[in-house]
């Protein structure tokens, strides 16, 4: 499969030389002015390899770093700079760059470099594989509620087997967990274990990417791209939101399934991939069947074993112990010894409606920790009216206060301050200003 590149820089003609540059290697590019479009590239993209600009107009390229490894932590990222800097050099390495060069200087050295960091990229995807391995099997689905209880013996006993699943249940109830965990206690767990979200990609862009493509198949195909159909050989596919998935690429869906074959994009030749299918959906498909929206066909090739995830509030017992076990991950993230949670704190969580499930858990516990004062947690910590909304620190309700308290979590880098915040870095430093915060 071909290297997937993204380039991010406001310096339009050399983004556009990089860009023919790394395509006539064969690569499959991505190209971004701004930390913020390159930002949202990547939640769409699996790419491999990162040139970003060290200074971009809504970000400095030696804190984005720490972004990007956290979106793609199997990436490599290198740093172009107009501008030699040694101390910008040893903090980008510091925060997870692969290298750091100077643009003019070392264009020659790009090339050879990518294909070096993509060495590199190879090792990580195989660390990574290995730690979700070791780390995600049924022990890690937290919870004894009967709800979960029930769900998880189903799951064990599905694994065994070859069985294509169904999961289904709301957003946020941990569905890809669920996917991993039954692959992990699989006999394709030597295989890899690919997850695709139908709703993330045009018709087109999600065909290329269950199938792959031949060079010329689209306009930007500039290179044969394997799929992922390919790539769960002997592994496991999960398909997220397997509701959204068009009519046309359903019918083709099911056809690999019956049958195993398949055709890239702008084929003819038939290819063969064994791989064991995991579905999920927060939809009800009978409905969508009913809508004509889904093929009835499918859906029966789909669910041959259902298991049900339940909602958050469906069970309300389990909820202290995930908190317990968020705030023991963001400590460590946050390099905090002890943080003391008062029991009100796991009370109020209780008691919350929960529409975003587990996700939205993680999130409220998150925020709390980065507001909490003297590393205690209590139900003061939690503002738990707008825990349901995505901007999870929005500057429309908050002020100096919470902008200091940010800061302090990410320990003065303002590009990721400004990220929790949701707002431009420009933005930022001008509120900065005005509040005379250092």
């Amino acid at each position: 499969m071909s290297a997937k590149i993204l380039i991010i820089d406001d310096e339009l003609k050399l983004l556009k030389l990089l860009g023919m540059i790394l395509r006539q290697e064969g690569f499959e590019v991505f190209e971004a002015s701004s930390a913020r479009s390159g930002l949202n590239m990547l939640d769409v993209h699996d790419v491999d390899v990162i040139l970003s600009d060290v200074r971009l107009p809504d970000g400095f390229g030696v804190d984005l770093v720490t972004q990007y490894k956290t979106k793609k932590p199997h990436s490599e990222v290198i740093l172009m700079t107009a501008y030699g800097n040694i101390p910008d050099g040893v903090q980008a390495m510091k925060n997870g760059a692969y290298d750091y060069i100077v643009k003019g200087d070392d264009n020659e050295k790009i090339i050879p470099l990518v294909y070096k960091a993509l060495e590199k990229v190879k090792e990580n995807r195989k660390n990574i594989q290995e730690e979700k391995k070791q780390n995600i099997s049924f022990e890690n689905v937290i919870g004894s509620s009967q709800p979960i209880f029930m769900a998880k013996k189903l799951a064990e006993k599905v694994a065994q087997t070859d069985a294509t699943v169904l999961l289904t249940g709301e957003t946020g109830t941990g569905k890809e967990v669920f996917a991993n965990a039954i692959h992990t206690a699989s006999n394709r767990n030597k295989g890899n274990f690919v997850a695709l979200n139908c709703s993330a990609f045009s018709k087109e862009i999600l065909e290329s990417e269950l199938f792959g493509h031949k060079k010329g198949a689209f306009t930007g195909a500039v290179a044969d791209k394997k799929g992922l159909v390919e790539e769960a050989h002997n592994g496991t596919l999960f398909l997220d939101e397997i509701g959204e998935m068009p009519l046309e690429l359903q019918a083709k869906l099911l056809r690999v399934l019956e049958s195993g074959e398949y055709i890239k994009m702008g084929d003819t030749k038939i290819q063969k991939s064994n791989f064991r299918l995991i579905a999920a959906t927060n939809r009800d498909l009978k409905e969508e069947i009913q809508k004509g929206n889904f093929r009835e066909d499918l859906y029966f090739r789909l669910n041959i074993f259902g298991i049900h995830l339940p909602p958050l509030r469906e069970r309300k017992e389990d909820i202290p112990v995930l908190a317990q076990f968020f705030v023991d991950r963001f400590s460590k993230s946050m390099q905090l010894e002890k943080v003391n949670v008062a029991e009100n704190y796991f009370e109020k969580l209780k008691y919350a409606s929960w529409k975003g499930n587990i996700r939205e858990l993680k999130n409220s516990v998150e925020r709390s920790m980065i507001l909490m004062e003297n590393n205690q947690l209590n139900s003061d910590s939690l503002n738990l009216e707008s825990s349901d909304n995505t901007n999870v620190l929005s500057m429309s309700t908050v002020e100096k206060q919470h902008i200091i308290k940010v800061l302090n979590y990410t320990k003065g880098n303002k590009a990721e301050a400004a990220r929790f915040l949701d707002i431009g870095i420009a933005t930022l430093y001008r509120k900065i200003e005005e509040f005379g915060l250092k």
